[in-house]
């Protein structure tokens, strides 16, 4: 009996040294994140956000490109969760708070805890350190996801004060979108011109292609370059509908870098905030191509982690996913066909604003759903003729009279209800005839919508480079700026704004 017992402990005992042995292996090699910081310190950091870019948009991505993405080849993959102090689904606002400082904040509050107090951001503190900023978003540079890394204010909308505050921020580079309300006309409390407050405080403003390609580093240099077409609320083109003269957000993010590199290092910013509004629209092509453009700038900075591997670290997430996109469809049961998506030529927006608006202008009283066939296989792929059991691409007769009767509201410039749930379920707040063309497509492809808005869903978070292993496993998204605090050589924790001074 005692040698049974003397055998259960041994047993035991060995079971636990290998347990210990397992949890140490799971640890992060080479330094660990406590309270001190990491063990080792980033010269340079990237933070790239994917607006509304969850697991099924970053999956959809790559299999429309028939290739990993960029991202998919980081060597720390890790699961985060994006849930709101006040509710489960986060909005950009209290998603971008959270990634930015580390604290959980409400649904529209910028930079503020749940109790309006100002908390410090991994950017404000990157200044401090002596570090070059840049803050890059292909939505307005005062957006909900941007604004959570320089503004302090209890709402999102509050476009003019948010403005002001990048102007007082002193970072070094802004680029991308421009801004929402620069005059303060929707500001209760107006504090001037947002552009002229800038130039007065030492900025370069730009809005083409030629200045923008032409800026060179030098001492004391701060942009803040604006592409020539802002296409929707301020914001870059969809990536499918970009024009040679505009600039990609591949080259906004290349730009940043070669105007913040210097001896004492940079953290850049890089948010991909239009797949967010195309999943919000439904709109898998403008998603993806967006996705794909948001995955071009991450090559950015991996050519120059290549360059810096010591010295580098580039974290890649989603604030949340958007629309409830689905790798699968109950009409098509298990097939997928991502090649026929490749046959949208533009996006929601352009096809509603141009395309539609020129349609109803050349067809006055006389607008008929077979007018507007040709018009949607030009730019979509769909078709009206042929057969539907050989040709994914074949418009089905349940999904013809779905576009009729969308094509009949359209027409009407009638207006859809978020009040009225049954119209609302199938059009959400865009133009019917739109929304209608992007889900029979993406319905054929294989894929679908469960929502016009974003979802609870956890994000895929990627990262290579110094203290890349921290970001591996299933964390909150408040997580992610103190494990980059940490690799800053900071105590990861949430800095009040008081308490820094």
């Amino acid at each position: 009996m005692r040698s049974e017992m003397a055998k259960s402990r041994k047993v035991f005992r060995a079971m636990v040294l290998l347990g210990l042995v397992a949890l140490s292996a799971l640890q992060p090699h080479g330094g660990l994140w406590a309270a001190e910081g990491y063990s080792q310190t980033a010269k340079y950091i990237f933070y790239f956000i994917g607006d509304g870019m969850g697991i099924p948009q970053r999956a959809a991505a790559s299999a429309y490109a028939g290739k990993p993405l960029t991202v998919d080849t980081f060597p720390a993959q890790g699961v985060t969760t994006t849930a709101a102090a006040d509710r489960f689904i986060t909005d950009s606002a209290a998603a971008g708070t959270a990634m930015a400082s580390g604290t959980k904040t409400k649904i529209g509050f910028v930079g503020l805890d749940p109790d309006l107090r100002p908390v410090k951001t991994v950017a404000e503190m990157a200044k401090e350190q002596g570090k070059k900023v840049g803050i890059v978003s292909s939505v307005s540079i005062d957006h909900a996801t941007p604004a959570a890394f320089y503004a302090h204010v209890p709402s999102r909308s509050m476009y003019h004060e948010i403005g002001m505050a990048l102007v007082k921020s002193g970072f070094d580079f802004f680029g991308g979108g421009g801004f929402k309300d620069p005059e303060g006309k929707k500001s209760k409390a107006p504090q001037g011109n947002v552009r002229e407050a800038a130039r007065a405080a030492g900025y370069t403003l730009v809005d083409n292609r030629r200045d923008f390609m032409a800026l060179k580093a030098s001492p004391g240099l701060k942009v803040i370059a604006v592409n020539p077409w802002l296409q929707d609320s301020a914001a870059l083109p969809y990536e499918i509908d970009r024009r040679p003269e505009d600039i990609s957000l591949a080259e906004f993010t290349a730009k940043a870098v070669e105007l913040l590199d210097n001896p004492q290092g940079f953290f850049l910013m890089v948010e991909g905030g239009k797949i967010d509004w195309a999943c919000h629209a439904n709109d898998a092509v403008a998603a993806i191509q967006d996705t794909l453009a948001f995955d071009e700038a991450v090559r950015v900075a991996l050519r120059f982690y290549e360059k810096h591997p010591r010295e580098t670290l580039i974290v890649v997430t989603g604030d949340h996913e958007c629309g409830g996109l689905t790798l699968g469809f109950a009409g098509t049961k298990y097939e997928t066909e991502f090649n026929m998506l490749k046959h949208q030529k533009v996006s929601f927006q352009k096809f509603s604003d141009q395309v539609l608006k020129e349609f109803r202008k050349q067809c006055g009283d006389r607008c008929d759903f077979e007018k507007i066939k040709p018009v949607i296989t030009a730019h979509f792929g769909l078709k009206f003729t042929g057969d539907p059991q050989t040709d994914p691409l074949m418009v089905k007769p349940y999904q013809e009279a779905m576009l009729r009767e969308a094509f009949e509201r359209s027409m009407a410039a009638e207006r859809v209800k978020s009040d009225d749930p049954q119209t609302y379920l199938l059009y959400g707040d865009y133009d019917s005839l739109t929304v209608t063309i992007t889900h029979v497509l993406d319905n054929n492809a294989g894929l679908a919508w469960t929502s016009f808005k974003h979802t609870g869903a956890p994000v895929t978070t990627s990262a290579l480079g110094v203290g890349a292993e921290l970001f591996n496993g299933y964390y909150d998204n408040t997580d992610l700026a103190k494990k980059i605090m940490s690799v800053m050589g900071l105590a990861p924790k949430v800095v009040q704004m008081a308490d820094a001074a």
